[in-house]
């Protein structure tokens, strides 16, 4: 018996085969593509992601003998995408994205509806699903009226793997149209932005029974059972029970192409005005908040491409010794920014360059201000009252030990390092499938990977940093006074 988790990321799906002991047993990738066919658009073909799924499960079953004994199916997937159905389930356009900030008008709108905040628990974030279709109303009018399901990405692959359209109530939070409290779709919610719950999909727990794969696919891919497919979650939720993050105070921090401060709650506690975002968590019962960046390696990598040396040589340049912050500030702000200034329109700026700047003053200003920027979201975090002594390093930033060392320190608190490298939404989503498959507990399944170091604040910098992070706060103002 056999556990499949699957990982719908932007840029690619990655499929993980577990076993019944929790263990990895192999995995699979296939890669696809984004279009962005005007200023601030980001679009994706979701016949892609069959294509890559099809790929994914070939090679899986080709080289590990356990997946013809498959019995659970969990699907992770980038929140916030709108995939639009006709009465006849085609797609009647490519997916709007997380990262599409075209609907930046509708989303203030929307925002600024009475009661919208208090039963989504959210700010509505030009990201967010309903303003993309507050969107489409205005300037595809043919199309909205064509829409008779819409579906996140994960809740997409779903339908294609079962047939039904079901969702999971860690994706759906991020729509503007689910009551976060209460984890069911509102009708105030939906007719404020021009949509009835006949266009959303049936929602389930993330642990539970979403449906089962179609024997057409049951038998292409040579599977010898019925498979039970889980309601899934959303990336951040998976990846939180990837490295299990499930009780309250238990979180991670991702250095990813965005940055994310993540933290489990066992008690429903919105704090919208924060812009931190509050959802349900994968399992019944509990709900996790994130404060999310735009930029966070992404910064590293646009630094990358204009100086012409890799990301990894510019941080190696740095060394081994945490140095005390510099003269130099960086605003992480290239694509905008969610938590704290939920504002679609910043962007990045350098302040205090000189003659002397050199290559490793501006790497050093990008690894701080990324780093201030995720301590935002920590502190915003900590202001809803979330608890957090401690978080767990994720991401491809984390392969940095200076840039680690500098991040405990920002933060001041310690960063755990995951033993091994399957601790992610993949695994997060084979876990999920574990539970609606067996019927155990999730505490039972979601646990934490054994820690393979610990990352401690320098205590003879921390004031240092703390100084320095004022002055990147100021230094942001100054700079929204000029924009």
């Amino acid at each position: 018996m056999s556990y499949l988790g699957i990982d719908l990321g932007t840029s690619g799906l990655r499929a993980l085969l577990m076993d019944t002991s929790g263990q990895p047993i192999g995995s699979a990738e296939s890669s696809y593509s984004v279009s962005n066919p005007a200023p601030g658009w980001s679009e994706q073909d979701p016949g892609d992601w069959i294509v890559a799924l099809d790929s994914a499960m070939a090679e899986l079953g080709q080289k590990f003998s356990e997946f013809k004994d498959l019995r659970g199916i969990g699907v992770a997937g980038h929140m916030h995408g709108a995939t639009l159905l006709d009465d006849k389930g085609a797609v009647l356009r490519p997916c709007i994205l997380w990262n599409d900030t075209r609907s930046e008008t509708q989303a203030a709108q929307l925002d600024q509806t009475d009661g919208v905040r208090d039963k989504s628990g959210n700010i509505v974030f030009p990201g967010f699903t309903a303003p993309k279709l507050a969107w489409v109303k205005e300037n595809e009018p043919a199309v909205f009226d064509q829409v008779a399901t819409v579906l996140l990405p994960a809740a997409y692959l779903n339908y294609h793997l079962t047939g039904q359209f079901v969702a999971d109530m860690s994706d759906s939070a991020g729509t503007s149209w689910l009551d976060v409290g209460l984890r069911a779709w509102s009708d105030d919610l939906l007719a404020a932005g021009g949509m009835d719950k006949s266009q959303m999909p049936g929602l389930v727990e993330g642990s539970e029974v979403a449906g089962t794969l179609r024997s057409d696919l049951r038998e292409r891919w040579g599977i010898s059972g019925e498979v039970v497919i889980c309601g899934g979650a959303g990336d951040n939720a998976a990846a939180a029970c990837g490295i299990g993050a499930l009780h309250e105070g238990e979180g991670f921090v991702s250095l990813g192409t965005s940055g994310v401060v993540l933290a489990a709650r066992d008690t429903y506690a919105p704090a919208p005005e924060t812009a931190v975002h509050t959802f349900c968590h994968a399992v019944p019962g509990r709900w996790y908040q994130m404060g999310v960046m735009l930029s966070a390696t992404d910064s590293l990598n646009w630094l990358s491409r204009i100086t012409g040396t890799s990301p990894a040589d510019l941080t190696n340049a740095l060394g081994t010794q945490l140095q005390a912050p510099g003269a130099v500030r960086f605003l992480p702000y290239l694509s905008g920014e969610r938590t704290p200034h939920n504002d679609s329109r910043i962007r990045g700026a350098f302040t205090g360059l000189a003659t002397s700047t050199d290559h490793n003053d501006m790497t050093r200003a990008v690894l701080e201000g990324v780093s201030f920027g995720l301590k935002d979201s920590l502190e915003a975090l900590r202001s809803t009252g979330a608890r957090v002594e401690d978080l767990t390093a994720i991401g491809g930033g984390s392969a940095s030990d200076y840039w680690l060392k500098m991040l405990a320190t920002v933060l001041d608190v310690p960063l755990k390092l995951p033993k091994g490298r399957e601790f992610g939404a993949a695994l997060g989503a084979a876990r999920l499938a574990q539970i609606a498959v067996t019927g155990c507990g999730p505490a039972d399944v979601i646990t934490a990977p054994e820690t393979s170091s610990v990352v401690y604040p320098d205590k003879d910098l921390v004031d240092a940093y703390q100084d320095a992070y004022q002055s990147f706060r100021a230094a942001y103002s100054g700079t929204r006074e000029i924009q």
